[in-house]
């Protein structure tokens, strides 16, 4: 009995560990870790070097700027603005940044994953349709669509690495946050990277990625060089 037992809490804590719940920022080892940017050191925390505590100051753990819009994404009609380690030092190892995103009427933020982050939106003007997708297990080549229209108050997730989108449905301005559960979570657009890449990706291959002919592969490069 005292082997099943054993044997029983071995397999619990087998999946606790792998599980997919904790595979996101690691757990901090210390109360804080103020990034700081040192490229002679040779110990990292998620990505960052740890000032000193002794050194660290309110200001660390302060940002400010969401009351107003950020930068926009030319071509796509959307303004965006966050804080994560970069630009508040005190988030290193706490696995938590947030975002403003300004989108204009009838515009789309097109689909995209955060690679290290879930992301919970929280609607603050207008309505926004807001989508992901989930790889149906029986049919490699479909994807179940998971979409909600959402209005002022509401809350909507996309877990982590699922391809999603956000758009604009209404005449007015919509304003959402954006939250995630990592400090730097990462974005990858799902089609420019592909079109626009450092080292440009054989237009043979293109073409036949996207199901294009190469004429019209070129004319899609085109809108992102």
């Amino acid at each position: 009995m005292s082997m099943w037992l054993f044997i029983t809490s071995l397999v619990i804590t087998a999946f606790i560990c792998n599980s997919p719940a904790y595979a996101y920022d690691n757990n901090p080892l210390q109360d804080i870790c103020v990034a700081v940017n040192d490229s002679q050191a040779s110990v990292f925390v998620n990505g960052k070097i740890c000032k000193d505590p002794k050194l660290a100051t309110p200001n660390d753990f302060f940002a400010s700027g969401l009351n107003v819009r950020g930068n926009v994404a030319p071509g796509f009609g959307f303004y965006a603005k966050f804080v994560d380690v970069n630009n508040m030092p005190g988030l290193n190892t706490l696995g938590i940044s947030i975002g403003r995103l300004d989108l204009e009427p009838l515009r789309f933020i097109p689909f995209h994953t955060h690679p290290r982050a879930a992301e919970l939106i929280t609607i603050l003007e207008g309505t926004v349709l807001a989508g992901f997708l989930v790889p149906d297990p029986a049919n490699f080549y479909r994807s179940r669509l998971f979409s909600k229209t959402l209005n002022p108050g509401d809350v909507f997730v996309f877990p982590q690495g699922l391809i999603h989108f956000q758009y604009n449905v209404g005449l007015k301005k919509a304003i959402f946050l954006a939250t995630f559960n990592s400090q730097n979570p990462g974005i990858f657009m799902i089609t420019s990277p592909n079109i626009a890449s450092d080292l440009p990706i054989l237009n043979d291959i293109l073409a036949k990625g996207f199901q294009l002919n190469k004429t019209q592969i070129a004319l899609l490069g085109k809108k992102f060089f």
